[in-house]
């Protein structure tokens, strides 16, 4: 991570050596998902549901699904590991209730986020469950802020514990939890594409639908009668 120290003050500085390859951006890799239709059916908001409804929702599943998929590598996320938290050639700060920044390691940082996350989305105040209870005027303002924080471990699961999540066999899970994220904070317009700009490369990729596999060729058949499963295998397609 030393070339990440390096370009802390210059960001669009040089760019990384060649052994930094994004192994995440490889076809083998992001043609891997959970599921191969449009997810965009899955984030617009249906017509009987209330919109903060809906963000309040979405967003408690969301940070349910990349809390449960960090803890997956959190052995491997530690301070000698990552010193601070990176993505890219960004280095993310912590901001404590009175606008100190700190630096810190990444897992302190990730610890941070979900201890915030899971203050506010168990806030009966701001993330009402209660039928008939109003959502505060702030509401929009702290989904902004928890997609923001959560769009940063994603990029950091990436950027840092891609190798771990293919060792795990998760990186169909990361791929398909990563674009469904992406798509649901563009319609609703939660995280500044400023902020996320730093994985546009694969949020290009991951986005759209997955293509259809190639078609198998079938086995060639001996010159005699083919056997029963050749048959059945060719006659199918």
């Amino acid at each position: 991570l030393n070339w990440f120290m390096k370009s802390k003050t210059k960001p669009n500085g040089k760019k990384p050596p060649a052994e930094e390859k994004k192994q995440y951006l490889e076809l083998e890799y992001t043609k891997i998902r959970v599921v191969d239709f449009d997810l965009k059916e899955l984030v617009v908001l249906p017509r009987e549901i209330d919109l903060n409804e809906w963000l309040a929702s979405n967003t408690t599943t969301f940070f349910n699904l990349i809390n449960l998929q960090y803890s997956t590598i959190s052995e491997f996320c530690t301070g000698d590991t990552c010193q601070a938290m990176t993505a890219c050639n960004t280095i993310y700060y912590w901001y404590d209730e009175r606008g100190k920044k700190t630096k810190c390691t990444a897992p302190q940082y990730v610890d941070f986020v979900m201890s915030l996350c899971q203050k506010l989305v168990t806030d009966e105040e701001i993330f009402p469950t209660k039928y008939g209870k109003e959502f505060p005027n702030s509401f929009e303002s702290l989904v902004k802020k928890i997609c923001r924080y959560l769009f940063h471990v994603l990029a950091h699961l990436y950027w840092a514990h891609f190798k771990e999540t293919v060792a795990l066999d998760l990186q169909g899970h990361l791929n398909t939890l990563y674009a469904h994220f992406i798509v649901f904070v563009r319609e609703f317009n939660l995280v500044d594409p400023k902020e996320t700009c730093i994985m546009d490369d694969l949020s290009e990729v991951l986005c759209t639908p997955a293509p259809p596999p190639a078609p198998t060729p079938a086995p060639s058949a001996p010159a005699s009668a083919p056997s029963p499963s050749a048959q059945n295998h060719v006659t199918e397609r």
